[in-house]
């Protein structure tokens, strides 16, 4: 299978919204990733900013897609939730203790 048959995605060059700022989504994802690479994220980075350092850093930090899972894990899969595990716990407290 060819990168195009696996990510129909366009290039970040042609999104109409790429020279936005960046999401809020990616905002969080990008600050849980630049603190397990150890690097800091810049605040003002575009959408398509955004997207091209997501995919760098999920390299370095081996959160990105797993080639060898049969494509399960391609392009279009979804990224781990940018949830830090102790903002989880916060999140979902029951109050039993």
């Amino acid at each position: 299978m060819t990168d195009v048959e696996r990510s129909p995605e366009k290039p970040t060059e042609q999104w109409i919204t790429g020279d936005e700022p960046m999401t809020g989504p990616q905002a969080s994802y990008l600050e849980t990733l630049g603190r397990e690479a150890g690097e800091a994220i810049p605040p003002d980075l575009t959408k398509a900013e955004a997207s091209h350092l997501i995919e760098r850093l999920q390299a370095q930090t081996g959160r990105g897609p797993n080639e060898s899972d049969g494509g399960e894990g391609g392009a279009d899969a979804t990224p781990p939730d940018p949830v830090a595990p102790t903002e989880l716990g916060d999140a979902v407290d029951t109050g039993r203790g």
